[in-house]
């Protein structure tokens, strides 16, 4: 039986056999999205199949929620802005998608994975997790989750960046987070 919370069943194969290019080590993991430590995550799509998707970054905690129907079927460790480059708050929508995008800004920097937040340059992408705020106004992600988020994200779709701690077990009205874009 599942716990509400949703823990992600791993096979030991799969956990081994996550490796990161570039990235700290990240590790899939069975673990409340609460207690997770820098470059872990746990992902569990089967919560909820199907259904618009909601994406909250809590930068106090660091910490990336993916909600399904108002279902967390995913949490990961995170990289925000550091000092002087803070990642910008607020509702957003997934303006671009890349998968290998490189930046024009840092000497083409890679940034795999890349969901496109604002034109100039704030995108939720795969790289170095320190364990603290360290990015130039991206979220960074681990290189696992980064690929598994690209591929249910749709342009259009909601992130929220929030400056305070936002990790609702449940979102009661999931409709009311998401664009019009993702409503049809």
């Amino acid at each position: 039986m599942m716990d509400r919370r949703g823990f992600l069943l791993v096979s030991g194969a799969l956990a081994a056999g996550l490796a990161s290019a570039g990235t700290a080590s990240a590790k899939l993991v069975r673990k409340f999205a609460e207690e997770l430590k820098n470059g872990e995550f746990n992902w569990f799509p089967e919560r909820s199949p199907s259904g618009p998707i909601v994406i909250v970054v809590s930068i106090p905690e660091q910490k990336v929620h993916v909600y399904r129907n108002g279902i967390r079927i995913a949490a990961s460790t995170c990289s925000t802005g550091k000092k002087g480059h803070e990642t910008p708050t607020g509702v957003f929508t997934i303006l671009q998608k890349d998968k290998d995008h490189r930046s024009a800004t840092y000497d083409g920097a890679a940034m795999p994975n890349m969901n496109r937040l604002t034109w100039d340059g704030i995108a939720l992408h795969a790289g170095n997790l320190p364990g603290y705020p360290a990015s130039h106004g991206c979220v960074r992600l681990p290189m696992e989750f980064s690929e598994l988020l690209f591929g249910i994200t749709q342009l259009g779709m909601t992130v929220i960046l929030a400056d305070e701690q936002s990790f609702p077990p449940e979102i009661v009205h999931p409709s009311l987070m998401l664009s019009d874009a993702a409503l049809g």
